[in-house]
């Protein structure tokens, strides 16, 4: 597969410190030999995008990361079904008619989470705390409900639907055995940093899944693994929504 003129793929967010998916996607167009290149647009307000649109007339995809996935929605003509009912955008689709051009936001998040977990999940782990509630958080609801498994959200400020950290008590450590981590926290430079959760209340009968994936293992992991509970970065989760940001490019 080969275009005449090459075409831009990218990544939205702020900040842009790191991306897996400019070294996945750049590889496997150099592999394929597909004239295209997936580039890093790292923007510090929302307001720039469509300036960003205007300035690369080439760009034919996107994907969203934090703290745009929300943010982005207003700017979208139209919506996946997915995407609407979690709330939360990670891929746009752009289709281009001359000068003008229409944005469709869809969500693989969902799909790269729930297969990424989905082996991990066992019959004493059907409830879930999932830590944060910004635009990640909401995807991995809805990839945990059609595992079958009941989440909590977990903020540092209460509100309806959710519950602060000091909540953690042993009953509530003890019938949720499957934790994730949807917060920037411990994402390298700042590997020193992890959710403030009980750790000591974690055995070996939990699951704790960091969407991080810089550095391998968050401070996170490590001290949810000293207490003996099965962990797991977000890298495969990445992959896997990169090759669903594929697909709906080339739909």
């Amino acid at each position: 597969m080969a275009f005449d003129q090459k075409i831009l793929y990218g990544l939205i967010g702020y900040p842009l410190t790191h991306s897996y998916s400019r070294v996945y996607f750049n590889n496997k167009f150099e592999s394929e030999g597909i004239n295209a290149e997936y580039v890093n647009f790292e923007i510090p307000d929302i307001g720039d995008f469509m300036e960003l649109m205007a300035e690369y007339p080439d760009l034919m995809g996107l994907n969203v990361t934090i703290p745009y996935k929300q943010q982005v929605i207003p700017y979208m003509n139209s919506l996946d079904e997915e995407a609407r009912i979690i709330g939360a955008v990670n891929v746009i689709k752009i289709t281009r008619k001359g000068d003008d051009f229409t944005l469709k936001g869809y969500n693989s998040d969902v799909v790269g989470f729930r297969d990424s977990i989905a082996p991990l999940i066992t019959d004493n782990r059907k409830k879930a705390l999932i830590l944060g509630t910004g635009g990640a958080s909401r995807a991995v609801a809805r990839g945990l409900s059609t595992l079958g498994v009941e989440s909590q959200l977990v903020s540092r400020t209460a509100r309806e639907g959710v519950i602060t950290y000091q909540d953690l008590t042993p009953e509530i450590m003890d019938t949720h055995k499957v934790i994730v981590n949807t917060t920037p926290l411990g994402m390298y430079p700042h590997v020193d940093e992890c959710p403030d959760i009980p750790y000591d209340l974690l055995s070996t009968e939990h699951l704790c899944y960091d969407l991080l994936y810089n550095p391998d293992v968050t401070l996170f992991m490590k001290k949810a693994r000293a207490e003996g509970a099965v962990v797991k970065n977000g890298l495969e989760m990445l992959l896997l929504q990169a090759f669903d940001s594929w697909r709906i490019w080339n739909l």
